[in-house]
This record gives structure tokens, sequence and C-alpha cells, in this order.
């Protein structure tokens, strides 16, 4: 909400110059990474891939997916080649089981497990919630978490639909159809990992809406596809990202040249 221009040049710049070389490529099947923030605040939930898009959408990193999901209707419809999935993600956590791959965050502003993960192993000393009295179970914001290596075969069960079928434009739900509030990630967080994370809640947050949970049931049928990790393998896998790399990619690629200086 902040840097606006950013999240358009990117998004929807990004996508025209590559929707252009594909088509001089005469390539046509592609997998977009859509997001629920389509939806806007929903009517009703868990919401499915029948509900309205693009009225009532509250950020601009929403509207960016919105305007291309449109942009890419209009191509599909005028080209009767593109074969598209546009795959609509909850909100991806977790890390690869491996601890070798994970989130590390490059900018202030980020998604809330490194934000825990960075209570947790003590470089950031407290939690910032935004939003306390919203209408959820402990007045906290309420979304579905993925785990990211769910959100992967999510991608191959797409390209496998492409290979098979040629639909010209189809969007899924990928989520596990469980809203947990933004309080609970924290104690779950705590429980798999034997740490405290201080936490302060302060005023909402412009662009936030109140709750979003995932119907996925359509990516079961004509995917079939299902999210299988728990929140607290979700919370176990990014601890051990973390704990393996307390100081992400960065302190990796410093190592690597001290020891490149070294030979």
């Amino acid at each position: 909400m902040e840097y606006p221009l950013l999240y358009y040049k990117n998004n929807l710049v990004g996508m025209l110059n590559l929707l252009e070389v594909m088509e001089n490529h005469g390539c046509y099947h592609l997998v977009f990474s859509s997001s629920c923030t389509v939806y806007g605040e929903p009517n009703q939930l868990p919401i499915t891939e029948e509900h309205s898009i693009g009225g009532n959408i509250t950020n601009v990193y929403g509207k960016t997916k919105y305007f291309i999901e449109e942009m890419l209707a209009d191509i599909s419809h005028a080209n009767e080649k593109w074969n598209i999935i546009a795959l609509r993600y909850f909100n991806p956590v977790g890390a690869h089981p491996s601890g070798l791959i994970g989130e590390d965050p490059t900018k202030a502003f980020t998604n809330i497990m490194p934000f825990i993960a960075q209570v947790a192993i003590g470089h950031k000393p407290v939690l910032t919630i935004f939003g306390g009295d919203y209408n959820t179970v402990d007045g906290t914001g309420v979304r579905d978490y993925i785990h990211v290596m769910d959100l992967a075969t999510g991608h191959v069960a797409a390209l496998r639909k492409l290979r098979k079928q040629h639909q010209r434009l189809k969007a899924y739900n990928l989520g596990t159809g469980q809203g947990v509030s933004v309080l609970q990630l924290v104690k779950a967080f705590e429980k798999v990992t034997g740490t405290a994370i201080p936490y302060k809640i302060i005023e909402r947050r412009e662009g936030d809406i109140t709750a979003m949970f995932a119907n996925a049931e359509l990516a079961h049928q004509d995917l079939g596809w299902k999210a299988q990790h728990t929140l607290e393998e979700m919370c176990t896998d990014f601890w051990r990202w973390q704990t393996m790399n307390p100081h992400g990619y960065r302190a990796q690629k410093e190592i690597k040249m001290t020891n490149g200086h070294g030979h």
C-alpha cells in the first residue's frame, strides 16, 4: 500500500512482457501465480472459485493479481491456443523440509512467519500484530496458511492438467480450508519450537481483511490435489530453515566469498 507503483510495474509490466515473449515463441501453456486477494473482502466462507473477483479488493497487491487475471481472460478469449491455469494461493508458509530452502525477506515489510521466526531466534525484540479488534475468535485476522511444499505439488498437478486438457483459462484455489488466526499461529509456533514469542497488538493495517479461507474442492476434483501438511509441520519446517540459516542466504554468500579468498 506504501509503494503501489513498485507492485504495478513488477506484476503488470512484467506479465505483459512475458506474455508477448511467450506468444512470439509459440508457447501458450501458463500456470499463473494468482492470489486469494482477488476475492477482496469475502461475502461467504469458505470461499469457492464461483465467488466474484475484483469487486471489493482492499490492497494494491490484490488489484495487480486481479488485473492480470482479466488480462489472461482477454488473451485466452482472443486466441484459442492459450491454455492457462490461475492458481489462487492462500497464505504460503513453511520451508523445504531439508532446511536448505526457505524464505529470507530482503525488505522491511515481510510475511508473518519469517517475522515470528526472527523474534523466536532473537533477531527482533517483539512481533507486531496489526489489529486485535476483528470479528474473529480472538480479535486477530484469520487466514488459510498452506505449506509451501503443498503449493509446489499444486503447480505440478496444474502442469499435468494443462498437458492433458485444453481449457483456455481456469482458476483454482490452493488452500487447506482451515482458518487460523494470527494468535493461533503464534501459539502453534511456540509449541513446536519451544520458544516464547513476545508480541504487541497495534492498530489495523491498511488493506487487510478480517478473515479468508479456502474451499479447495475444485482443485481436488480436477487436479487430484489436496493439501497434506499440518500447521505444526509448517512451523517445524520453517524453524528448521531459520535455525540452520540464522542470517538467511546473505551470510552463506559471505562465508562462501571468504572461503574463496582463502584458496
